[in-house]
């Protein structure tokens, strides 16, 4: 099967967004090893094309090309990984994906098929495995272990840029006097939850952690029958094991004592298509991955307005 032809149903995929599924596309990088990307961040798989490789890129790249008349990087996600690069391979697969309003390759040894997993199948990985921070999940698929790549883990790797919130807006933030309001941060993915409170940080506003929707939800119930001082508001990623960002929003709008809570998901997810399930579910906003000022003057506006 082609890579178009496996492509050709995104869109009914996409549908599970939502109720805590999600669909996977599969793929090798060099053994018998499982690996997936969510398909709502695919674009198209293709052969390898001919690719072009400058002195000084990073060593993870292995080039560029021209993609529908946009040059874009080319990642060799075997060497991410800790394979064989597959940067000379000529039967390798690229995999065309849209991560974050940017849009890059990332080679594979080759493509296997879409499936199905819901949000209790995916759990995060063991140490023990010896993945690292380069998976977020993992699950198992017809009896095989499937790992589920972290994509803002290996683009941070190649570009690891600070994240600075602009003067102006941390100025505001002094202004508000926000502490000692807490912000609760949900994410799979160690490279976002670090961006994420280095950010908040630098607003002078407390953060407290949780590493997927099931973990955040149960902080949440915990904080509410206590007289723990409460959560003012909550910056979700929607990918994630066990219970996914929609899901999330979901439960705290049905629960009488979360409800009022603020939520901003902020997900590398982009699109109409999720824009709507956001209003959907209730969520106050919507954020892109990774735009600094932005996500921090939503969060004090939010934060301005009573719950």
């Amino acid at each position: 099967m082609t890579g178009g032809a496996l492509l050709d149903s995104v869109e009914s995929h996409t549908r599970l967004a939502g109720h805590n599924r999600v669909a996977m596309l599969l793929f090798r990088l060099g053994d018998s090893q499982l690996f997936g990307i969510n398909v709502f961040k695919v674009r198209e798989v293709l052969r390898k094309p001919p690719m072009e490789r400058l002195p000084g890129m990073h060593a993870l790249l292995a080039g560029s090309f021209d993609y529908r008349g946009k040059t874009i990087p080319v990642i060799d996600l075997a060497a991410a990984l800790g394979y064989p690069p597959l940067t000379d391979v000529d039967w390798a697969h690229l995999v065309v994906t849209e991560f974050s309003r940017t849009v890059q390759g990332f080679l594979v040894a080759d493509f296997q098929r879409i499936v199905h997993c819901t949000g209790e199948s995916l759990e995060a990985p063991s140490s023990t495995l010896g993945f690292g921070e380069r998976v977020s999940a993992v699950s198992r698929v017809d009896g095989h272990l499937m790992a589920v790549v972290d994509v803002e883990h290996v683009l941070a790797s190649i570009d690891g840029a600070a994240v600075e919130v602009s003067h102006r807006i941390q100025r505001q933030a002094e202004q508000q006097q926000l502490s000692p309001r807490r912000i609760l941060v949900v994410d799979d993915s160690t490279v976002a939850r670090s961006r994420l409170v280095n950010l908040f940080k630098q607003m002078n506003i407390d953060c407290v952690i949780a590493q997927d929707g099931r973990e955040a939800l149960e902080q949440l119930e915990n904080m509410a029958a206590s007289d723990d001082e409460k959560i003012a508001l909550v910056v979700s990623d929607i990918e994630m094991p066990r219970l996914d960002g929609y899901a999330l929003t979901r439960a705290i709008r049905e629960a009488p004592a979360l409800r009022g809570l603020k939520v901003v998901l902020h997900s590398s997810l982009s699109g109409v298509f999720n824009e709507t399930l956001v209003r959907d579910v209730g969520a106050d906003r919507f954020i892109a991955k990774f735009q600094p000022d932005l996500l921090a003057k939503t969060v004090l506006e939010l934060m301005a307005i009573p719950a």
